[in-house]
């Protein structure tokens, strides 16, 4: 392999390209942190130059899409590739100024193009048209970068990359954790790739469902349906994903510091107590009942209680009611004790909101920075940029919106001021600051009040347990007492 790389790669990156780089189809499962963006655009750059593609599109989750455009291409694709070739940034609604570089975009050309995309956008009726129109016209390595944003075979923005993918001469997905829930997760992902892939289950999801679930029937009053108690042949699954796929954990091929888990307590206040209180109860008093009793009303009860713990409420009418508390206290207490820059993750909008008006109180407005839904796209790179180069000290963000994608390294404490359910959000936004690039250890830091749900969600989080699938039943009774 004859390849002048723009960035030394790592070993681990080395072995990963001479294995697939020439391949049609690909998974990079790599750990958050081992470059596998990197390992993407290597392999486009490689085929580009041996003539085996003219395009190269990445499809990433919002929070992500922009990044490849902006930081990871021009730090990793050899300029001898990258100037003077385009890159398009699609968005759903364009400027005239975004319009006219459609047209260009597709107008007939020698030399090499790059397209990024939202995969949000492949749901509404533009984007797939788009990526369908670009797709006919090129030879196209089509990448997904964190692949698990269509596992699901129902959503219509799977249902479109999968029927657009055979237009790709290439096809790439990309992600740290392709099972987030469970192996049923895989199926749509390397569907995308090719419906040979996984025998001959690859192209009818029930089939795969058959073969490697184990379901049940149930009944609920009236209702029946089957629900999956286990898994099966998953020993046999694995076979099939080592013939297409790389993966690559951290602690085999970095050699990166240690990461250190504590916590701080956080006593509550009177009122906290007393509203905690009544909606553990009414959560008790209803657990054998059926209605009550589905995945989406369970998280909904333990979502309150922790808006409780994080010191606010929702009034009927949605509008939030403030209950004194000591949650920011404790935090304002932790960062008089941290050295250097610290990463704040909170996954609600009021948190973030009253850290900052707290941090920029006590430290100026120029020591911090947000990064959540309302931050625009220009607001969150130049957040990123003041984080890692400039003068900011403190990244508050919701980790579902800014877990994904984006590099930390600056930082070298992260504090869960409210953690997300989600064993994957968790998992990727700790790794924002534990990547390639950080030397130093990485303290994480969770605030917990202790004898709560708090403490039942860091537990589950740090067994990687998946919460949804854990608080049903006897085991919601358990998390409550």
């Amino acid at each position: 392999m004859n390849y002048l790389y723009k960035t030394k790669p790592y070993d681990h990156q080395r072995d990963v390209l001479e294995l697939s780089w020439d391949k049609i189809n690909w998974a990079f499962f790599m750990e958050m942190g081992t470059g596998k963006s990197k390992v993407a655009i290597d392999t486009a750059t490689m085929l580009y130059e041996k003539g085996e593609i003219d395009t190269f599109i990445v499809v990433a989750p919002k929070g992500v899409y922009r990044n490849w455009a902006r930081l990871e291409i021009p730090a990793h694709m050899p300029d001898r590739v990258a100037e003077g070739a385009p890159i398009l940034i699609w968005r759903p609604n364009p400027t005239k100024a975004l319009k006219k570089d459609m047209v260009e975009f597709m107008r007939p050309a020698e030399g090499f193009r790059m397209l990024v995309m939202n995969v949000e956008a492949l749901s509404t009726g533009k984007g797939p048209k788009f990526l369908e129109a670009v797709l006919r016209s090129s030879k196209a390595l089509l990448a997904v970068d964190e692949s698990t944003a269509i596992k699901s075979p129902k959503a219509s923005r799977t249902k479109a990359l999968i029927r657009l993918s055979k237009l790709a001469a290439y096809r790439r997905i990309l992600t740290g954790f392709p099972v987030t829930q469970s192996p049923m997760d895989l199926w749509a992902q390397c569907r995308f790739m090719s419906p040979d892939l996984l025998g001959d289950c690859g192209d009818n999801f029930f089939q795969f469902q058959y073969r490697y679930a184990v379901q049940q029937k149930r009944h609920v009053g009236s209702h029946s349906f089957n629900q999956i108690v286990g898994y099966r042949n998953l020993e046999e699954l694995s076979v099939l994903l080592k013939n297409f796929s790389s993966r690559v954990m951290k602690e085999e091929c970095l050699d990166l510091p240690s990461k250190i888990y504590t916590q701080r307590s956080v006593q509550m206040s009177p009122d906290q107590s007393r509203i905690y209180s009544e909606l553990k109860d009414y959560a008790l008093a209803h657990i054998d009942d059926h209605e009550f009793m589905t995945a989406t009303n369970v998280m909904t009860q333990l979502l309150r209680m922790q808006q409780v713990l994080s010191g606010h409420t929702k009034s009927d009418t949605g509008n939030i009611i403030e209950i004194k508390d000591n949650r920011l206290e404790e935090l304002l207490a932790c960062l008089d004790e941290a050295d250097g820059k610290v990463i704040i993750w909170s996954r609600f909008r009021y948190d973030i909101k009253r850290i900052e008006a707290a941090l920029t109180k006590k430290y100026g407005p120029k020591s911090v920075v947000t990064y959540f839904g309302d931050t625009t796209d220009d607001q969150r790179s130049e957040a990123i940029e003041r984080i890692q180069k400039g003068d900011a000290r403190f990244f508050i963000g919701n980790p579902q919106t800014g877990g994904y994608g984006i590099t930390l390294t600056a930082a070298t404490t992260v504090i869960y001021y409210a953690n997300s359910f989600d064993l994957a959000v968790r998992m990727q936004s700790e790794d924002r600051a534990h990547r390639i690039g950080q030397t130093e250890h990485v303290t994480y830091i969770d605030l917990i009040a202790e004898g709560t749900i708090d403490e039942q969600i860091v537990k589950s989080l740090r067994a990687k347990m998946d919460i949804a699938s854990v608080v049903m039943g006897e085991e919601l009774k358990e998390w409550l007492r």
